[in-house]
């Protein structure tokens, strides 16, 4: 399995900016993609950004503009840069893996990310 440890959380101001890694380790052959996934309490998960092997990338409509998602190039650590943070983005963030291949979707353990004041 692939083994996904988020760091970069925290408390920001609002405006304010945050950068998020995740890095994969395991078995990581055959990921067809990574992302990052936010849940709000009281909310169900929501898709923040995706990248896949080729390096195409899909944002939440909530997010273009203020986000960007990136990669190594050994494709290990996914990074995902947050600016103009406002309150609707606390949330605990996750990182995930996709191997459609082998029917695998992997999941980090998620990282707090609290905009306020």
């Amino acid at each position: 399995q692939v083994q996904l440890v988020e760091s970069g959380g925290g408390l920001v101001q609002p405006g304010g900016s945050l950068r998020l890694s995740c890095v994969a380790s395991g078995s990581i052959f055959s990921v067809n993609s990574m992302g990052w996934y936010r849940q709000a309490p009281g909310k169900q998960r929501e898709l923040v950004a995706t990248i896949t092997s080729s390096g195409t990338t899909n944002y939440a409509d909530s997010v273009k503009g203020r986000f960007t998602i990136s990669r190594t190039n050994a494709k290990n650590t996914v990074y995902l840069e947050m600016n103009s943070l406002n309150p609707s983005d606390t949330a605990v963030y996750h990182c995930n893996a996709v191997q459609a291949g082998i029917g695998r979707t992997s999941w980090g353990q998620g990282t707090q990310v609290t905009v306020s004041s």
